[in-house]
């Protein structure tokens, strides 16, 4: 089991800049990937970004891509996405993911993902 918890969520005008984090705990000595995902009320949950167990493989949607980044640090067993130039639709909640990989591949659907977060909130104002 790996248990996963996001922070870094928060209220931030348009074009300013979060860093949400995704900390896991539990059975992290085995290679797992990492994804990002995205809901808002009423929608489906949307893929955000991908990183592989040794970070070198890294995916985004087109909507984020250049503007978003994916990080991870296996040390401290934590996950990272850079948000720069927030826009508005970037309002929405945001959950991390984790499932056991060792082929290197990155999955975009969230059904590929065994263990999820809370979830953190991000708003973003005009």
């Amino acid at each position: 089991q790996v248990q996963l918890v996001e922070s870094g969520g928060g209220l931030m005008q348009a074009g300013g800049s979060l860093r949400l984090s995704c900390a896991a705990s539990g059975r992290t000595f085995s290679p797992y990937r990492m994804g990002w995902f995205r809901q808002v009320p009423g929608k489906e949950r949307e893929f955000v970004a991908a990183i592989s167990w040794g970070g070198i493989s890294t995916a985004y949607a087109e909507s984020v891509k250049g503007r978003f980044t994916v990080s991870r640090d296996n040390v401290k067993n934590t996950g990272y996405l850079q948000m720069n130039r927030l826009k508005l639709e970037d309002t929405a909640v945001y959950y991390c993911a984790a499932d056991r990989d060792t082929s290197g591949l990155l999955r975009r659907s969230a059904s590929s993902y065994d263990y999820w977060g809370q979830g953190t909130q991000v708003t973003v104002s005009s």
